[in-house]
């Protein structure tokens, strides 16, 4: 039976700019580590990750704007938000850094997104279902490269070690904001729209310990976890990002090619 997403509207609204939200700023920071990369062939793969969450993020935009009935596009909601206003976890927006922080950033990205996605499937809301269900299969894609990495990284060199270990260790603490919730999730939890969240943070600490395990690398033990993104509190890094990501079309609000 399908969701009343009139009923539900303001906290799907709210679900759908977090997902969306962390699908843009992701994007952004992996089209700027196109050409960084070790080889040709992850200079592609990386590229196509980058338009998979952009893809993403349009669809979930697309579906905001409708469901907030205030005529607002996805040009509008991606480029027309100041930084408060933004949803997105803290981890997507940390700066690349190193190849191992790229990795790794994207490792624990995709570690929660394929169970969240896979889980949406299943949504009485049947277009958020439908999204969910193409995203699920690039998010499963995205797992596969970024794990692939993290071991051949982890149980490589001492030198790729050290790195990969400084990266989990320096990123692990923005994991958190990732499964932050609210009342949002929570009255979409319970009409079936969207899933509990501590089952997502299960299989997510599943498949890092998995992979952090084959790669050699340690699951970091410090409790501390920066947590704020998914209520508009960021760290100083999307501040520097939005505007050289929104300058055009603040520049030029509504112009099309």
């Amino acid at each position: 039976m399908a969701a009343d997403t009139t009923t539900h509207a303001p906290a799907l609204l709210t679900f759908l700019l977090r997902l969306a939200d962390d699908n843009l700023v992701l994007a952004q920071r992996l089209g700027a580590a196109i050409s960084w990369m070790p080889d040709v062939e992850d200079d592609v793969a990386v590229a196509n990750l980058c338009l998979d969450h952009l893809g993403q993020a349009r669809n979930f935009y697309t579906y905001a704007g409708r469901v907030e009935g205030a005529g607002r596009t996805e040009d509008d909601l991606a480029m027309l938000r100041g930084e408060r206003e933004m949803l997105n976890a803290v981890l997507v927006e940390q700066p690349n850094g190193d190849f191992a922080h790229t990795v790794v950033r994207q490792l624990f990205a995709d570690a929660y997104q394929v169970p969240l996605y896979e889980a949406l499937t299943a949504s009485a809301d049947p277009e958020l279902a439908a999204i969910a269900a193409k995203a699920a299969k690039e998010a499963r894609y995205h797992l596969r490269w970024s794990s692939t990495w993290a071991i051949r990284l982890g149980d490589g060199t001492d030198e790729s070690h050290r790195r990969m270990q400084a990266a989990v260790d320096g990123l692990w603490s923005f994991t958190a904001d990732l499964f932050a919730t609210d009342g949002a999730e929570a009255e979409l939890a319970a009409a079936g729209v969207a899933p509990d969240m501590d089952l997502i943070r299960a299989r997510f600490d599943a498949t890092v310990a998995e992979v952090l395990a084959e790669a050699t690398l340690a699951v970091p033990t410090d409790t501390y976890q920066r947590i704020g993104g998914r209520t508009g509190y960021h760290t100083e890094h999307l501040g520097h990002l939005l505007p050289e990501m929104q300058s055009l079309y603040r520049a030029h609000p509504g112009a099309e090619w």
